[in-house]
């Protein structure tokens, strides 16, 4: 296990904007594009509702959070 970063680091680290690398954007777009056609699956086999719409809005959290693992740590 790596050793943990003092939290000052992390907070510059996670408040900076991480130009994208070599392949990130296209590793940017196909987890986007995986994660629309879930998105899409979700809406076609569940009813409108809150639970639906706290599905897209993980969704779209993960999607952030897993973009984010790739700009904050390569």
């Amino acid at each position: 296990m790596e050793p943990r970063k003092p939290i000052t680091e992390r907070i510059e680290s996670d408040f900076t904007y991480h130009p994208p690398k070599a392949d990130q954007p296209a590793r940017y777009v196909e987890l986007r594009e995986v994660a629309k056609a879930f998105a899409l699956k979700i809406v076609a086999l569940t009813p409108v509702s809150r639970e639906q719409s706290l599905a897209l809005t993980s969704l779209e959290e993960v999607t952030f959070w897993a973009n984010a693992s790739i700009a904050r740590n390569e």
